[in-house]
């Protein structure tokens, strides 16, 4: 029996309406619209299309997908803290959630012989709200001050680098992704109902700079923004989270006392060059830490505006110096899991896609993990007789 809501979430997980659907697969609308509501079931010739888009197993529709056994609601739409320019439409969003959603399964469903650490960040962000809580009438700027201070401290980053900061996450309790998510967006983060944090990164970028002020972005908002409803809020309101989760990066990825003492040894202050053994220390963007030394008022405005004006003239709006040298961070986290199961024969390669209806195409779009990881393990299932399955009649 055809199963319509498989084919409802895979269609929406990659950001297609009904419409975009058919056109590809050569039908109506009408017609999708009948598959999904069970009226209709297609033939084999458009399950073959759907098979080939979607990279799935034909399968895949004749069964409950992987968010069968969800719990209900567990990743929410309103919990969305997106770091980019502009609130998003309508499907991008819901694409977005469709995939957290996914990959909330996948998760729970490969985890389930893994016995993970702690969850630090959870217990960071219980003495974040019972700070926040007490101290109320503390100016908002002290108060994303001490949180960043304190989350600096408990994820273990060292007092005068940056060192490792994905790591760090991933180790704390993070679950940290890395997938195609447009031009207009950076990153965006998330907590389950059931308390894990997520965060996406997009894949655009290609500079460990930026990619680190993502992550402090997205932290920020782990920590300052629980239980937001970001799809509720309009523009200035958008406005207010995205800076404060700004400002946050800033004081988390830059602390005060070590980068005034960094900035002060700098001989001129208003040279963008000047930064560079502080990028390759801190691993922020020289435009980031001329920005935080202004607003600590470590250099002047007429030293900052010369500064920018330097950063366009060198061309550095586009390109920064080390850029495409210090080395860039993925997540590893799930990588990991999958090569334990795998290596430890746990669960094969090939019993995983089974037992999912999913092609290794798929796992890569889901997982963002590179195909030529899960190319060494197709052949695990596959054996030939040898002298090892003989024995000797003695």
């Amino acid at each position: 029996m055809f199963i319509g809501k498989s084919l409802t979430n895979i269609r929406i997980l990659n950001e297609l309406s009904r419409a975009q659907l058919a056109g590809k697969l050569g039908i109506t609308e009408q017609a999708v619209w009948q598959y999904e509501n069970g009226y209709v079931s297609p033939k084999l010739e458009v399950v073959n299309k759907m098979k080939a888009l979607f990279k799935v197993k034909s399968a895949y529709f004749f069964r409950e997908d992987l968010l069968e056994n969800d719990q209900p609601e567990n990743i929410r739409i309103e919990r969305i803290a997106y770091r980019s320019e502009s609130i998003n439409t309508a499907m991008k969003t819901q694409g977005e959630l469709m995939h957290v959603k996914f990959l909330d399964a996948f998760i729970k469903k490969i985890g389930k012989k893994i016995k993970y650490p702690e969850n630090e960040i959870l217990i960071l962000r219980k003495q974040v709200l019972e700070y926040l809580n007490s101290n109320q009438d503390v100016e908002r700027e002290l108060q994303i001050r001490y949180v960043a201070q304190l989350a600096r401290k408990h994820i273990h980053l060292s007092d005068d680098n940056n060192k490792n900061l994905l790591f760090h996450l991933e180790k704390s309790g993070v679950f940290i992704f890395e997938k195609s998510i447009g031009e207009t967006i950076d990153a965006y983060s998330l907590w389950s109902e059931d308390n894990i944090p997520y965060i996406v990164l997009g894949n655009i970028k290609k500079s460990a700079a930026r990619r680190n002020f993502d992550l402090a972005h997205e932290l920020g908002h782990l920590l300052l923004h629980y239980k937001t409803e970001f799809n509720m809020l309009d523009k200035p309101s958008y406005k207010i989270k995205e800076d404060e989760a700004h400002l946050f990066a800033s004081e988390f990825l830059l602390p005060i006392k070590a980068f005034t003492e960094d900035v002060s040894k700098i001989s001129k202050v208003s040279n963008p060059d000047a930064y560079k053994e502080l990028k390759e220390k801190w691993v922020v963007s020289l435009q980031a830490m001329a920005m935080r030394a202004r607003n600590l008022e470590l250099i002047t405005h007429q030293q900052f505006r010369y500064f920018y004006m330097s950063i366009n003239k060198k061309g550095y709006r586009k390109e920064e110096p080390l850029d495409s040298i210090i080395p860039l961070e993925k997540p590893m986290k799930i990588r990991s899991i999958l090569q334990l199961l795998f290596d430890r024969k746990i669960i094969s390669l090939g019993q995983l896609c089974e037992e999912l209806k999913y092609d290794v195409s798929f796992l890569t779009v889901i997982t963002g993990i590179e195909e030529e990881f899960f190319e060494k393990y197709l052949n695990d299932d596959f054996r030939s007789f040898s002298i090892d399955d003989l024995k000797i009649v003695k």
